[in-house]
């Protein structure tokens, strides 16, 4: 089956296990996207009503930016910018001169994505003052024709989309009704990445915010609300206790996240055991 891909590269998406998850997610009539990172899922689940939260608020920004032009106007603004400042794959220069522009400036989310594009790994990472400081992404970052590609169909399918920009707990779980759908890939306790590390202008994810997270699903899934969780049990000799605990309530589908051996064991030498968790 073929997904829509974000044009986003975000740290973390879901992209190349979209075939293993996709499937486990039922169609629902409201759809809550808790960690929405790059949308990788959200734009690949169907349902009436969708709503995406992250607590990076600069992200969200970028969404809510798309929300409101048209695909040929946003093409025509990142590329008269491109030109302007002379980003390219190799030019080091003009990629600082336009991340210090960025900085000095009223922050506009489009300049932000712009800037996204040529840095290392495509990257949104911040000081604690929220400026922009990922590094120059050269000979890999730019622009380019596949992302140009996956801007028209993902605008489109974000246009009625409801965006928030909240630490996990404050979302307004009310919306949610039997039989609807919250889909979670939370930043992993036991795998921190440059991402959700804490050194990146948000705070970091402890032990504490799994507990949190895991009783608010218990919560939804007493109210009838279905739940799915993205998580690692195991990953380089360490293991989730609390995670593998409170998920023999629930049922656990183990995904094939090295794309070569989807045979895993809970040993200090095991691999990586990516799952998702459901209430059904």
């Amino acid at each position: 089956m073929h997904y829509l891909k974000s044009p986003m590269n975000y740290i973390g998406n879901k992209y190349r296990l979209l075939d293993q998850i996709i499937p486990l997610l039922p169609s629902s009539e409201r759809y809550v996207d808790l960690f929405s990172g790059g949308l990788d899922v959200a734009i690949n689940h169907k349902a009436t009503t969708v709503y995406c939260n992250d607590i990076n608020y600069h992200l969200i920004e970028i969404y809510e930016a798309f929300q409101k032009i048209e695909y040929d106007e946003l093409v025509a603004r990142i590329e008269f910018t491109i030109k302007e400042y002379g980003l390219s794959k190799t030019n080091s220069v003009a990629y600082k001169n336009f991340r210090d522009y960025y900085n000095n400036s009223k922050k506009d989310p489009l300049d932000l994505y712009i800037l996204m594009n040529y840095g290392f790994n495509y990257q949104l990472r911040f000081n604690s003052k929220h400026e922009f400081n990922n590094s120059f992404g050269k000979n890999r970052s730019s622009f380019n024709e596949s992302i140009k590609a996956r801007l028209l169909p993902f605008i489109s399918r974000i246009k009625s989309y409801h965006f928030s920009s909240l630490d996990f707990r404050n979302f307004d779980f009310s919306i949610l009704k039997k039989g609807d759908l919250i889909y979670c890939d939370p930043p992993y306790t036991i795998s921190i990445g440059s991402y959700n590390d804490g050194k990146r202008g948000f705070n970091g994810w402890q032990t504490q915010d799994d507990l949190a997270l895991i009783e608010i699903l218990d919560d939804l899934s007493r109210h009838g609300i279905r739940f799915a969780l993205s998580n690692v049990l195991s990953h380089k000799g360490k293991v989730n206790d609390v995670l593998i605990d409170w998920s023999s309530k629930y049922t656990v589908h183990e995904l094939n996240s090295n794309y070569n051996n989807s045979s895993y064991h809970l040993t200090e030498k095991s691999e990586t055991k990516e799952v998702l968790i459901t209430n059904e």
